[in-house]
C-alpha cells in the first residue's frame, strides 16, 4: 500500500530520498544550525554559572541583590494581580453584559498594547509629577499644602504596566468567555445561582488556561522592561545589568545579574506551564449559541460605560493627547530633531524584519517537510528568546560576538595581511542578531501557522509535475502564505521599534533609535523633546493592534 502520509496530514515521499541514504536533510541541517546560533547567547549567559565569580556574588549580596530580586518578585506579583483584575473584569463587562459604548470599547479596550510602558510611564510624570501642571493648578486652587501620592514608586510603577499590559490578558479572555456555550451558564443560573456567582464558579474556571496564558505573557513584560523601571527610579534586575554594565563598566557582574533574570524567565515559563498543565475545567464543545449578553440599565449600565472609558481614557486617550499637546510645541519650536532617529530605526528594523522572517520560513518548512522530534526541538528552542528580557539577550550576544570578531580579524592578518581591528563588535550586527533572537518566535509562530493551512495535497501535485522542495516552497508555499509573512513582518517591524534594553546596551557609538531617543530625552525630563519619536513608536504599535482587532472580530450578540 502507498505511503499514508497524506492521510495524516504529512508531506510525502521524495522527500525521504536523503534519509533513505543515511543522510540528514539539508532542511534539517538548516533549522538545526538555526537553533544553535539562536542558543548562543542563552549559553553564553548560562555558562557563568559554571564558574561563577565568587568574589562579585558576595559583593552583589552585600550592597543590592536581596532588593533587585525582591523588587522584582513583588513587581511580577502585583503586574500580574493588576493585570489579572482589570483584563478579566473588562472582558466579562463587553461579552457578558450590553450597556452603552460596548460596541466602541470592545475594540478599543485593545489600544493601549500600541503604548510602550516607558512611553506611557513619562506622559504619566510630565503631567502628574509634582512640577507637572495637573499639581501645580491643584496647588494654585487649593493651597502650596495639596500633593498627589508619588507617582515614582512601586505602585506608580504597577500601575503604568497594569494600564499597558492589561490588553494582554483582555483578549485571551475575551475570546475564552465568547467560546463558551450559553447553556453552561444558564445551567448554573437555573440551579440557583446568580450571574455574578455563575461567572465565579463556571466561566472563569474554565478560563482558566487563557487567563494563566494572558498573566503569564504580562508578567513576562514586566520582567523584561527598562525603561518604566528606570524612568520611575525603581531598581529591579533588569534595570541593574544596564547600570552594572554602562555605569560601572563591570560586564562580569553584568553577566552574573544577566543569568540570574535568565532563571526568572525559566521560572515564568515552567511555572505558566505547570499552571495551565493541571486546569481540569474544560468544555468538550460549544452548545449553542454563545453567552447571551444581560442588558444594563440605570446606574449600572452608566457604572459599565464609566469603569471602560477610564481605564481606555487612562491607558491611551490620555497620555497620547498629552504626546500630542508636547509634539505641537516641540513644532512650533523648532524642537523637531528627530529625522535621522526615525531613517536608522527603520532601517534597523526593516532588516531584522526581513531577516527574522526568513530565518522563520526556513524553520518552519524544515518542521513541515521533517517532522521529527530534533526538528521540533529545535524549532521550539530556536524560538523562545521572545521569553527571554532584552538586557539578558544583549549579555549573551557581546561575548560570542567577540569571539568572533577577535577570530575574524585574526584570520584576515594571518591569510591578507589586513588589520581590521573589530569589525562586527563596533557595528550594528551585535544589535542586529539581538533583535532576530528575541523576535524569531514572533515570526515563526505567525508564519508556521500559515504554512499548516495549506493542504499536503498541493505539495503531492507540485511533487508530481517535477518541482522540487524549493520550487514547492518559492511557487506555491510562499504566495499562499502571504497575509501570514505580511503579518509577520509587520509584528518584528514593529516589536523591534519598540526594543529598548538590548538597544542601549548594544547599540555603536553614535547609533540611535526612536526608544533610545525617548529614553536619553526622559532621563533628562525633556518630556516634550521625547514627544515626537514617542508618537512615532506609538503609530507604528496601532498596526499591528489593528490587525489583532480585525482578527478577533467576531458577531456581536
Amino acid at each position: 500500500m502507498p505511503a499514508p502520509d497524506a492521510a495524516v496530514g504529512r508531506v510525502p515521499a521524495a522527500r525521504l530520498t536523503t534519509a533513505e541514504r543515511g543522510l540528514p536533510s539539508p532542511w534539517t541541517l538548516l533549522a538545526t544550525l538555526i537553533a544553535a546560533i539562536v542558543a548562543v547567547p542563552i549559553v553564553a549567559v548560562l555558562s557563568s554559572l559554571a564558574t561563577p565569580r565568587l568574589e562579585v556574588w558576595a559583593h552583589l549580596w552585600r550592597t543590592q541583590l536581596g532588593e533587585l530580586i525582591g523588587n522584582t518578585l513583588l513587581l511580577l506579583v502585583g503586574v500580574g494581580a493588576g493585570t489579572m483584575i482589570v483584563g478579566t473584569g473588562l472582558a466579562w463587562l463587553v461579552v457578558g453584559y450590553r450597556f452603552p459604548g460596548r460596541a466602541v470599547f470592545e475594540w478599543a479596550l485593545m489600544l493601549p498594547l500600541a503604548v510602550p510602558a516607558y512611553v506611557i510611564g513619562f506622559a504619566f510624570l510630565g503631567l502628574f509629577d509634582y512640577a507637572g501642571p495637573v499639581q501645580t493648578a491643584l496647588r494654585h486652587w487649593l493651597g502650596g499644602h495639596v500633593r498627589l501620592p508619588e507617582l515614582r514608586s512601586y505602585g506608580g510603577v504597577v500601575l503604568m504596566m497594569t494600564l499597558v499590559f492589561y490588553p494582554y490578558v483582555y483578549l485571551l479572555a475575551r475570546a475564552a468567555f465568547r467560546e463558551q456555550g450559553a447553556a453552561t451558564l444558564e445551567t448554573a443560573r437555573s440551579l440557583g445561582r446568580t450571574r455574578l456567582r455563575a461567572f465565579l464558579e463556571v466561566a472563569l474556571p474554565m478560563a482558566r488556561p487563557s487567563l494563566v496564558a494572558g498573566v503569564s505573557l504580562a508578567m513576562m513584560e514586566a520582567l523584561a522592561d527598562f525603561g518604566t523601571v528606570a524612568t520611575f527610579g525603581y531598581r529591579t534586575l533588569t534595570e541593574a545589568i544596564y547600570r552594572v554594565w554602562l555605569g560601572m563598566f563591570d560586564r562580569t557582574a553584568a553577566t552574573q545579574l544577566a543569568s540570574l533574570l535568565l532563571l526568572f524567565a525559566f521560572l515564568l515559563l515552567g511555572l505558566e506551564r505547570a499552571l495551565r498543565g493541571r486546569a481540569r475545567f474544560v468544555q468538550s464543545h460549544r452548545r449553542g449559541p454563545g453567552v447571551t449578553p444581560a442588558a444594563l440599565s440605570g446606574w449600572r449600565a452608566l457604572g459599565a460605560t464609566a469603569v471602560c472609558g477610564v481605564v481606555l481614557g487612562l491607558a491611551f486617550v490620555l497620555p497620547v493627547g498629552q504626546l500630542l499637546v508636547w509634539a505641537r510645541g516641540s513644532l512650533d519650536t523648532g524642537r523637531l530633531e528627530f529625522p535621522s532617529l526615525l531613517a536608522t530605526t527603520l532601517f534597523l528594523a526593516g532588516i531584522a524584519a526581513v531577516t527574522t522572517c526568513a530565518l522563520a520560513i526556513a524553520l518552519g518548512y524544515a518542521a513541515r517537510l521533517h517532522p521529527s522530534p530534533g526538528v521540533r526541538a529545535a524549532t521550539q528552542f530556536a524560538s523562545m528568546g521572545y521569553a527571554l528580557p532584552g538586557s539578558v539577550i544583549a549579555v549573551g550576544v557581546l561575548t560570542p560576538v567577540a569571539v568572533v570578531d577577535h577570530a575574524l580579524g585574526w584570520g584576515l592578518e594571518w591569510a591578507l595581511g589586513w588589520t581590521v581591528g573589530l569589525v562586527l563588535t563596533g557595528s550594528a550586527a551585535a544589535l542586529l542578531f539581538a533583535y532576530v533572537v528575541r523576535f524569531l518566535a514572533v515570526s515563526f509562530q505567525t508564519l508556521d501557522a500559515s504554512l499548516g493551512k495549506i493542504p499536503p495535497s498541493l505539495d503531492d501535485a507540485a511533487r508530481s509535475l517535477g518541482v522540487g522542495v524549493g520550487g514547492t516552497l518559492r511557487r506555491i508555499h510562499l504566495p499562499l502564505m502571504r497575509g501570514g509573512l505580511l503579518t509577520a513582518l509587520i509584528l518584528v517591524f514593529v516589536e523591534t521599534m519598540k526594543e529598548m534594553p538590548a538597544t542601549l546596551l548594544l547599540r555603536p557609538l553614535g547609533l540611535n533609535t526612536l526608544a533610545v531617543g525617548v529614553w536619553e530625552r526622559t532621563s533628562e525630563s525633556l518630556w516634550a523633546e521625547a514627544a515626537v519619536p514617542a508618537l512615532a513608536i506609538v503609530a507604528a504599535g496601532l498596526l499591528p493592534v489593528f490587525l489583532a482587532i480585525r482578527l478577533s472580530a467576531t458577531p456581536r450578540a
